[in-house]
């Protein structure tokens, strides 16, 4: 199976003589809504579930699904990811010792690689939002590095900003990547404040006037080239002229000159639980093809019943 994703990753860019650049978004949480009894035997049920709620944030956090996206990666070679909702085991020590098992916890030490960079692998430098060490930026040292960050890990690093009444921390974390080409790339991770209340949608509209409008003083995506994706939490395709914030987010893109890489509209593929479209990727000036595995395709990152998101992998030229 991992074959047949790399084969489907390679076969984007036929036709195509530039060296594409492969950007991954991926929410890797997952939520006690799902059944997960009944999935494959490695111990991830209903009970575990619960556990994860109540103690690991329901982030990428058991180990036979940490494993399988280690895996799932490698095969990918991205050179920029974009996480959200990835558990960081700084958290470990507010856990009881007796809700480790199976998890990340079980053989976590300080000082030892956090999930991001454990699944990322070595030869990547990861860099977190401000406050909200759950949501990071990855880029493969052989595309580019993060200005600033001159360690392989960089917590509570991305430019960032929270929006009053909308939680802690900063949702929207921007990288400046010096490509090895010598080229500035400048990659922006959203994720947008999740629920249908008015108070949600408000809060994502403010998010995503971060993005293009003013962030620290100036728009998130402020490089002269820019690769803005995460998980929206609106389906902007869908819920266009529905949901105020879906409205919004395509206003903003289409005045700053960004068009999506991944499909949006009725017909878009699911990458949420089968039900929306709401992880995706925009550039002001590179374009590209797109892939959803699982959903696009038959090969999903674990067959355990684990994630609630699939990851979007886009080639962008």
């Amino acid at each position: 199976m991992r074959v047949l994703l790399v084969l489907l990753v390679v076969a984007m860019s036929c036709g195509d003589e530039s060296e594409p650049i492969v950007v991954v978004t991926f929410n890797t949480g997952t939520t006690t809504g799902m059944n997960h009894d009944g999935a494959p035997d490695d111990g991830y049920t209903s009970a575990e579930a619960e556990i994860s709620d109540m103690h690991y944030g329901d982030g990428l956090a058991w180990v036979p699904v940490v494993e399988d996206t280690e895996r799932f990666l490698a095969a990918v070679q991205p050179d920029i990811v974009a996480f959200q909702e990835i558990f960081h085991p700084g958290e470990c020590a507010t856990i009881p010792p007796e809700l480790h098992a199976g998890f990340v916890c079980e053989s976590w030490s300080e000082g030892d690689p956090t999930v991001a960079q454990r699944i990322v692998g070595m030869g990547y430098q990861v860099a977190c939002h401000q406050g909200k060490n759950d949501k990071c930026i990855a880029v493969r040292r052989a595309f580019g590095t993060i200005r600033g960050c001159d360690a392989d890990l960089c917590m509570d690093f991305l430019d960032g900003a929270g929006v009053p009444d909308c939680g802690s921390g900063s949702r929207v974390g921007r990288a400046v990547v010096d490509r090895v080409d010598g080229s500035v790339l400048t990659v922006v991770n959203v994720h947008g404040s999740s629920g249908v209340e008015a108070d949600d949608v408000a809060c994502r509209v403010a998010q995503f006037e971060q993005v293009f409008v003013d962030l620290d003083g100036e728009p998130a995506a402020n490089g002269e080239l820019n690769v803005v994706l995460g998980d929206l939490n609106t389906d902007p395709g869908r819920y266009d002229g529905v949901d105020e914030s879906a409205t919004r987010f395509n206003q903003l893109a289409a005045e700053r000159g960004f068009d999506f890489v991944t499909e949006v509209g009725r017909m878009a593929p699911r990458s949420y639980a089968g039900i929306v479209d709401i992880d995706h990727v925009l550039s002001d000036g590179l374009g590209g093809d797109c892939m959803i595995p699982g959903v696009t395709d038959d090969v999903p990152v674990s067959a355990t019943r684990y994630f609630d998101h699939s990851p979007v992998i886009c080639e962008l030229r």
